[in-house]
């Protein structure tokens, strides 16, 4: 999946995705089904330059955590997968939302 998301690749990441998936980046709205993250992917790509580089995988029957870090060591964050069926129903991210606005030079809102 970094190969994916390293490339901007939200047509292919889409297809990891069961139809009624979730995933929810805790410092954001939780998405809900495949298609509303599909867009979600694709609007992000669009807008900022992301890295994912794989720190720990770590895989337990239905269940992987991957530990990661951006391009510049100042980004780090993990998921949380619940896979059935070989695609992803659930993802939570955990992920230092006032680093990443800073380092793509947004505005900080209270």
């Amino acid at each position: 999946m970094d190969d994916l998301f390293n490339q901007g690749d939200a047509i292919k990441i889409r297809a990891l995705y069961h139809i009624n998936a979730i995933n929810h980046q805790m410092p954001n709205q939780a998405v809900s089904r495949r298609k509303a993250i599909y867009e979600m992917f694709k609007n992000e790509f669009a807008q900022f330059k992301m890295t994912c580089i794989v720190e720990n995988l770590f895989e337990d029957g239905a269940w992987a955590i991957l530990e990661w870090k951006g391009l510049h060591d100042k980004m780090s964050g993990c998921g949380f997968f619940h896979i059935v069926n070989d695609k992803i129903m659930l993802q939570h991210g955990y992920w230092d939302k006032l680093t990443f606005l800073k380092e793509q030079g947004l505005p900080i809102r209270k």
